[in-house]
C-alpha cells in the first residue's frame, strides 16, 4: 500500500495558504482516533488490525500536511 500522495497547498496569488491546514490535521488524527476508541470499545463491526494501519496512516498524512505547511510558512 505506499502509494504517494501529493498534498497541494492551496495558496492565493499573494502565497497566503487558503485551508486551515491545522484544522485539517486535526480532523484527521481525530477520526483516526475515534475508530481506535471504537475498536477498543469492542464494536465489532470494525477489524482491528485495519482500524490500527488506517489510523497510523491518518496521522502520518496529518504529519505531511503539517510539516508542509511549515516549510511554506518558512518560505522554503
Amino acid at each position: 500500500m505506499n502509494r504517494e500522495v501529493t498534498l497541494p497547498l492551496i495558496v492565493d496569488d499573494r502565497g497566503t495558504l487558503q485551508v486551515a491546514a491545522a484544522d485539517v490535521s486535526k480532523l484527521l488524527r481525530r477520526l483516526g482516533g475515534r475508530w481506535v476508541r471504537l475498536v477498543e470499545e469492542g464494536d465489532q463491526g470494525l477489524d482491528e488490525d485495519t482500524v490500527a494501519a488506517l489510523a497510523i496512516e491518518l496521522a502520518k498524512l496529518a504529519d505531511r500536511i503539517d510539516v508542509a505547511c511549515i516549510a511554506h510558512s518558512s518560505g522554503s
